[in-house]
Parts: C-alpha cells; sequence; structure tokens
C-alpha cells in the first residue's frame, strides 16, 4: 500500500469493492486493512522503521521515504479514519494526540489576526491551546452558546475563520444542531469544524451534515482501551487536506506506527462497543435522576435533556457519556468521585472501563474563571462496557 493507493500492494488485483458501499462496522474492521500481497497478513503489520531505502536518488519504493511524511501502518490507519468518518478516500490524517490534531487545524486554515468561535462549554483543553498558545501568535477567539445559533451568528466577526463546535459538549453534553451551524458558518465565509470525540463515527457523521473538516482525540473511544493516545483529522476540501497534510509533516507531531496500530485495532469493535456503552450509559442517567442526592442528570438520551429531539436526528445513539450535578454541591462531587470502586477515577473518557472525574479540578481546570468555568458540583462519568447492574450498586454505594 502507498500514501495515495492504499490498495496498491493488496492480493485482489482489481482492487476491492469501493469501501463506502460497505455499512460502518465491515469499514471498521476492512477499510485499508486488506491482507497484502506479499505475506497474506490479516492485520495491519507494525512498520516500526523510521526511513525507507530508495530505488536510487529520488526512487520512492511505494511512495514511502520517511516515516514522519508518511508510514504504511498510519496509511491504513488514515485510510481507515476517512471511510468510517464518510471522508473520501486520502482525507484522513492522524496526529500524536487529540490537540495536536486541533493544533495543526488552527494553523494550517488560520492566520494571525483571524477569529475563532468557541462554544462557551467547551473541552477545557481547547480552550488552553486558543488562550494560552494560539493567542500568542494573534489567533483571536470568542464564545458563544452553539446550541443558540442567534448567538452564534452574533459571535461571528468579519475575521472569524472557524466554527469550532463539540457536539456533545464536553462536560455539559450541550448538542449543537452540526447543520444549522455549517449554514451559518459557510454564509460568513467561514469553516465549521466538529470535535467528534464524544459521538464518535459510530453515532455521528459530522461531513454528511455539512461540517468542513472532523477531529477527534483517538485516545478516547476509537482506541477505546486507554492504552493509547491519539489524534485524527478528517476533511471534505482537498485543497483543505493538502494544507493540513503539509502542516502535518511540517510540524511533525505524528503517532508512531505502534500508536496506529492500537487504534487500528480498537477501531474493528468500535460499534459493538459503542451499543454497549450506550445501554449501560442510558440506565445509569435514568436510574441516577430518581437518586435523592443528584440534582440534575446531562444525558442526550433523556427526554428533559434540551437538546433531546436534535440528538435523536443527528446521532445514531445519545452516547456513553453521563454528567451530573449534586445537591450537597462541590463536597458531594468531590465525595462521590473518591468512593466509588469500579468508576476509577482518572481523567480521559471511551475506554472499556468505566471512569469518574471532577471536570473543575480536573479536565477543565485551566478554564476556571473563565467564560467556560464548569460547575464545582458538577461530575462526569465515562459508562463503561461492564455489567450494568454493578455499575448501579458502585454508584448508589458512593452517593449514599
Amino acid at each position: 500500500m502507498t500514501p495515495d493507493d492504499p490498495t496498491d500492494d493488496r492480493t485482489d488485483p482489481d482492487g476491492p469493492a469501493d469501501p463506502r458501499a460497505w455499512a460502518f462496522a465491515t469499514r471498521a474492521i476492512h477499510a485499508g486493512q486488506d491482507p497484502l500481497a506479499t505475506t497474506g497478513d490479516v492485520v495491519v503489520p507494525i512498520h516500526q522503521t523510521s526511513t525507507y531505502a530508495q530505488d536510487g536518488v529520488g526512487g520512492l519504493r511505494q511512495g514511502y521515504e520517511y516515516s514522519r511524511s508518511a508510514n504504511p501502518t498510519r496509511t491504513a490507519l488514515e485510510t481507515c479514519l476517512a471511510s468510517l468518518e464518510g471522508g473520501a478516500p486520502g482525507t484522513g490524517l492522524a496526529f500524536a494526540s487529540g490537540l495536536a490534531a486541533e493544533d495543526t487545524v488552527l494553523r494550517a486554515l488560520c492566520a494571525p489576526g483571524d477569529h475563532v468561535v468557541l462554544a462557551d462549554d467547551a473541552y477545557g483543553g481547547t480552550y488552553r491551546l486558543l488562550s494560552g498558545v494560539a493567542q500568542r501568535w494573534g489567533l483571536d477567539h470568542g464564545t458563544a452558546l452553539l446550541g443558540d445559533l442567534d448567538a452564534v451568528a452574533a459571535a461571528v466577526t468579519d475575521r472569524t475563520r472557524l466554527v469550532w463546535c463539540e457536539t456533545p459538549t464536553n462536560p455539559l453534553l450541550g448538542v449543537a444542531d452540526i447543520a444549522g451551524l455549517a449554514e451559518l458558518a459557510h454564509a460568513s465565509g467561514a469553516l465549521l469544524v466538529v470535535d467528534n470525540t464524544f459521538a464518535s463515527p459510530s453515532l455521528q457523521q459530522p461531513l454528511s451534515l455539512g461540517a468542513d473538516v472532523v477531529v477527534h482525540s483517538t485516545t478516547k473511544y476509537l482506541g477505546g482501551h486507554s492504552d493509547v493516545v491519539g489524534g485524527a483529522v478528517v476533511a471534505r476540501d482537498p485543497e483543505v487536506v493538502e494544507r493540513l497534510r503539509y502542516h502535518q509533516n511540517a510540524m511533525g507531531a505524528i503517532p508512531g506506527p505502534f500508536d496506529c496500530w492500537l487504534v487500528l485495532r480498537g477501531a474493528k469493535t468500535l460499534d459493538v462497543r459503542m451499543d454497549r456503552h450506550c445501554d449501560n450509559a442510558q440506565v445509569v442517567a435514568d436510574t441516577l435522576a430518581e437518586h435523592p442526592a443528584v440534582a440534575q442528570v446531562l444525558h442526550p438520551g433523556r427526554a428533559d435533556h434540551p437538546g433531546f429531539d436534535l440528538a435523536r436526528r443527528q446521532m445514531r445513539r445519545p452516547g456513553g457519556m453521563v454528567s451530573v450535578r449534586l445537591r450537597g454541591g462541590e463536597e458531594a462531587a468531590l465525595r462521590l468521585c473518591e468512593r466509588t470502586r469500579l468508576f476509577t477515577l482518572a481523567e480521559s473518557l471511551g475506554g472499556v472501563e468505566s471512569l469518574i472525574e471532577h471536570p473543575a479540578r480536573m479536565t477543565h481546570a485551566s478554564a476556571a474563571g473563565s467564560a467556560l468555568e464548569v460547575p464545582s458540583d458538577l461530575v462526569r462519568l465515562s459508562v463503561g462496557i461492564e455489567a450494568v447492574e454493578d455499575l448501579l450498586v458502585d454508584l448508589d454505594r458512593a452517593l449514599t
């Protein structure tokens, strides 16, 4: 396989059937991953090499020269990622982390003096990147409630180049209208970037709804096993893809071949894992809503969520994340985080194991004192795929 044609070294001389015609679960297992013609490997090999022998000066073998620029294992992952997000072949790029992916998008698509509209409850790391890094080289930003299109329109300026959307948001699980935001952004000459980490491509595909660029922390649901850090970008416009690919190579924040292999392995089971995550999260959310210690449950799968109807329209299912606000305030939230046993107190999300965290003091501490500050009584749950009855017992014991 090569960076330009991942099917070049495959067993079928006519090439496989167009992967875009396959169902999602099939693409997750096969897109970019057909057995090699040389050895018949069913699983993509880990090409643990930094450089490649050339057939004369400039004579590249199947397009590879140096693994910062391209690596066969990374090519397989990037091919799979593009397919899962509904992108055209060659439109996926893999990165060393989700924030490395975001940084590349900002630097490739913006210039000093430009402006970005960000959700007013965005991930703290994204806010830190914009406020603590990008702002220093001249990129301005403002915030808006992305669930309110009028508020977004008011936040857009003639310098706005990107509208940056998370849906569902981290950690308040707000739901934004991707199609509506795309129309608004395009009317203003801006691009819509959607962080699809919480939903994963199994539940939501923003490009099909009008988004221009999709970003992921592949550390989360795509990897799925809490054993790899990575990021991804899939873009619609070939010119945007080329700008991103140039910066990917020039900046060098790429994943190693073993990290790519781990994400590929996780992606194979993404669809079946997401169904179990969703099943468990729905039961947890509905049960906690009846608990006397809980003041509010935030989950797009509940009819009392303001984005319930929108989530049903643009998501296959509402996801595996649940946030709760406790009647006892911050003290009660901290106590819950410290008392669970199956819900491990840790940052991150999307693994097979359940995690619990206090966003105000952990993942979103960088947003303290800003417009994105998180309520101190909020606890975020990443509901895993354990037996749900055990998770319910664990939460009830910790809340009592």
